[in-house]
């Protein structure tokens, strides 16, 4: 036998030691599709421009004004009909309500990684920001997330905002249309750390007085005084009062809290009241004050200002791809997909 075969033969029988040896993958780690965090799929390019983003910023008009006590919005209109037909959405809600998605906790659980599978035929928006309510604790989606059709398990990625839990609820997560406040989305659009987060939580429930025994941020928007509030500010803010509406940029008094728009007018209009009540969150007690005139002009040179900046573009565990940006201070992030920029929002 040649020095050369019996190396090889030595390499092989090592590496049938050390598969034997190495312990049993949970079904939850074989089950996965993606590669982890910093793998080919999240592999980030920076200083990038976005042809999507620049498409659709340069396709807005701002339409009416709408105003209910401190809370006043401003609505995005498209000038013309999307030049491709709008893809097939579902919102979390609708997924959850058809039975075609489940988010589960991983085999061993873990605090930033859920796992989703959409078992249907048409795509499945998750927002950055929407909370997800069982498993070992309340979780919120870190970032937008496009799940494509029968897409198989994948790793999603969360933060935890129920601090004072660590046991199973409900096996499964459900949504409750919920979505953290901008004060709070804002952070979490800017990849911040956990401990930012929990910040955030604690500052809301103060803010808000709705403490909750295991720190949930759900308990703010069960607060009967809360919801009474959310029912009053939004009242005159529903988005079908504005059908052709793609997008809103919103004001909490005379400040600009931020700006959310999607691809189509419809997708929109299902996905709006839930963002609407958040912003109303940071509205709770708030002033009025707010001069027209000024915020169309801040509106309009924040999105003059957006449709030129340079940012990072990176994979997720969904399909398309995420342009990721700071603008004024303010955070940015646009969910592009087949040429088309599926959510953008600035915090």
């Amino acid at each position: 036998m040649t020095s050369l075969r019996r190396s090889f033969l030595k390499l092989i029988g090592a590496a049938g030691a050390a598969a034997v040896s190495s312990p049993a993958l949970s079904f939850a780690d074989r089950i996965r599709i993606l590669p982890d965090a910093g793998g080919p799929a999240t592999l980030t390019l920076g200083g990038q421009l976005s042809p999507e983003l620049q498409r659709i910023l340069g396709g807005l008009t701002l339409g009416a004004a709408a105003v209910q006590g401190g809370l006043a919005v401003l609505w995005l209109q498209a000038r013309e009909p999307a030049g491709s037909p709008p893809i097939e959405i579902l919102t979390l809600d609708e997924s959850r309500g058809r039975g075609v998605l489940t988010i589960v906790e991983r085999a061993q659980a873990s605090v930033p990684e859920l796992i989703a599978e959409n078992r249907g035929k048409a795509h499945v928006l998750l927002l950055a920001g929407e909370i997800l309510i069982g498993g070992k604790q309340n979780r919120v989606l870190r970032e937008d997330l496009l799940l494509p059709p029968w897409s198989g398990p994948r790793n999603i990625a969360v933060y935890c905002v129920e601090q004072g839990r660590w046991n199973e609820g409900r096996k499964d997560f459900e949504s409750r249309g919920s979505v953290v406040q901008p004060s709070v989305r804002s952070h979490v659009l800017g990849q911040a750390a956990q401990s930012r987060i929990w910040s955030g939580v604690a500052s809301a429930s103060r803010d808000l007085r709705a403490s909750s025994p295991t720190g949930s941020y759900q308990a703010v928007y069960d607060k009967p005084e809360v919801k009474a509030h959310l029912e009053r500010a939004t009242r005159s803010l529903d988005g079908k009062t504005a059908p052709a509406a793609v997008g809103a940029a919103v004001f909490v008094g005379p400040s600009l809290a931020g700006v959310d728009c999607f691809h189509a007018a419809g997708l929109f209009e299902r996905e709006w009241p839930k963002l609407l009540r958040a912003y109303a969150l940071d509205a709770y007690g708030a002033a009025t004050g707010w001069d027209e005139a000024a915020a169309r002009a801040r509106v309009e040179g924040m999105l003059r200002g957006a449709a030129g900046v340079e940012g990072t573009l990176r994979g997720n565990a969904g399909a398309g791809r995420l342009f990721e940006f700071t603008l004024d201070k303010r955070r940015g992030a646009a969910l592009l997909f087949e040429g088309q920029t599926i959510h953008l929002a600035i915090l």
